[in-house]
């Protein structure tokens, strides 16, 4: 019998370095950090579909979307915007996802080519913070969901008394709500338990059912306001100059949104059965955005019309509802989509990131499990969301840094690797000393590209988190942040006038790789 006391050893939570590392220690490489092995590459054409669409029918989508209403554009302005954000955000994933069928291995290792290998951990650790504190918004988000179908079953829930302590923090939610959390977070768990190969198979499922009950709420908002009356009908708000800067702000809204999956994808693209399995993105990503997106102006521009305002969010317009049934099922659908998106947007995101902060203890399933407490308990999703109205401005402002580090990525080790001329020295990612070390681990071109492009952004970010300071209008920079990114050319300048010429060379590229390491 094993002694309760072992479990509180460092030793016994150590896992075994496999045979195929690159890395010569299990301080820099694990199992999950290793480049895919054959047999785990199962993500083929048609789950490459089915997890786009999956992930297009999120609340955030939806949300995004209908804002752009509420902020005073019409559906002729707005659907523009969704159009050529999708199509923009298509082709940044469409590099970076190249490079993770190529290599086969997560940003996480990646980064480490083009930040140098001590350097990488600030765009890593960047990453993972962000994504925890995403996964306890999208955790409440979902236990919005639960909120509408008990709702839907018994109305009195609605009415449940508050009994919980004011000292307990909780009280701006209420029981009701809480109780929901903890339903919906224990619902969620067991997922998060999966790995990367079988939770696909969620995402197929959630791909079918979402968009066809999104179809029907379309249906729905046609039936009871027709587009004559409703969504043909509304026109923009705002005129001149204060119309275009919406515009813009719109564009940048849809572009945020996703684009942080440019740095994601590698995670995911890793695992596919072969190099074009994933071109399909190109098409799918702004298919499928902008058709969910429509069906969020739809809906919202019948609820402008049914209830006299721009309910943005879904389920604040499905709880107008009388037909109990149906707010059930749409809640349900609803339900289904953020946990999807919420393990591939949030929880495997954090679990890579653990993992090479910690690769000796932490693999991608601890990770996720530690991604649940702390970002599910620890950051009290429901206090930020009641109180700290500046904490998530900041989080949305993040695309100031993630613009940066897709510019870089795509520049150093894309499809067409304008640096490295196609040579990426994969086992040199899991050397501590190895040609990416840089300059004292620290790739300076990257480190001047970062400081560039984010130093003008930065005040518009300061008065989004406290809008009564004034920067004047530098603050329109934040607001197009995402757009105004030129990382892709400071830092092939940089590159191209000051080249590090230490991390050119034959190198190790994914087919000699495999076959020199017993995974092809």
């Amino acid at each position: 019998m094993i002694s309760p006391i072992r479990w509180l050893k460092l030793s016994t939570w150590e896992l075994q370095l496999e045979n195929t590392a690159f890395a010569t220690d299990n301080r820099w490489s694990n199992h999950d950090m290793d480049p895919t092995p054959l047999r785990f590459r199962t993500w083929s054409d048609v789950f490459q579909v089915s997890y786009w669409f999956s992930d297009a029918s999120n609340i955030a989508v939806w949300e995004v979307a209908s804002s752009m209403l509420a902020i005073g554009l019409s559906w002729r302005q707005a659907l523009p915007a969704i159009v050529v954000a999708y199509c923009i955000t298509a082709v940044p994933i469409l590099l970076t996802g190249t490079i993770g069928t190529r290599l086969r291995v997560p940003f996480s290792v990646l980064s480490r080519s083009s930040f140098g290998f001590w350097f990488s951990y600030f765009p890593v650790i960047t990453r993972g913070i962000i994504a925890m504190s995403w996964f306890g918004i999208q955790t409440y988000n979902g236990s919005e969901c639960i909120y509408q179908m008990l709702k839907a079953i018994w109305p009195s829930v609605a009415h449940v008394p508050d009994r919980i302590p004011t000292s307990s923090n909780t009280t701006s939610v209420g029981n009701a709500r809480m109780m929901c959390y903890l339903l919906y977070w224990l619902l969620q768990f067991p997922f998060m338990l999966l790995s990367p190969q079988k939770i696909r198979y969620l995402f197929m499922i959630k791909g079918v059912i979402v968009p066809f009950a999104w179809l029907a709420m379309v249906i729905w908002a046609f039936i009871k306001v027709p587009p004559s009356v409703g969504l043909f009908s509304q026109h923009a708000t705002v005129q001149g100059s204060e119309l275009s800067w919406a515009w813009l702000t719109a564009l940048n809204s849809a572009l945020s949104l996703y684009c942080g999956y440019a740095v994601n994808i590698a995670d995911f693209t890793r695992y596919a059965t072969h190099e074009r399995a994933q071109y399909s993105q190109a098409i799918i990503i702004p298919v499928a955005f902008t058709l969910c997106s429509f069906a969020g102006l739809a809906v919202t521009s019948a609820g402008i019309v049914l209830y006299g305002s721009a309910l943005w969010d879904p389920l604040q317009l499905i709880n107008q509802w009388d037909n109990r049934a149906a707010a059930f099922f749409a809640s349900f659908a609803f339900l289904l989509t953020t946990i999807g998106t919420n393990i591939s947007a949030n929880a495997l995101v954090a679990a890579n990131d653990l993992t090479v902060c910690f690769p000796k203890y932490i693999n991608i399933q601890r990770g996720q499990v530690i991604c649940a407490f702390i970002g599910g308990w620890a950051f009290c999703p429901w206090e930020v969301l009641a109180k700290a109205s500046g904490f998530l401005s900041f989080l949305s402002g993040y695309t100031i840094f993630i613009g940066p580090f897709v510019g870089i990525m795509i520049v150093d080790v894309s499809k067409s690797w304008l640096i490295h001329r196609g040579k990426i020295d994969v086992p040199a990612m899991y050397q501590v000393n190895g040609r990416y070390r840089y300059t004292f681990g620290v790739n300076w071109r990257a480190l001047a590209t970062l400081v560039i492009c984010i130093a003008p952004a930065v005040p518009g970010l300061i008065h989004s988190i406290e809008p009564p300071i004034n920067v004047g209008g530098i603050h329109n920079l934040f607001a197009i942040g995402w757009i105004f990114g030129v990382p892709f050319i400071v830092y092939y300048v940089l590159s191209t006038l000051f080249p590090a010429r230490g991390t050119r060379g034959e190198g190790c590229l994914a087919r000699r790789c495999d076959t020199a390491f017993g995974l092809w």
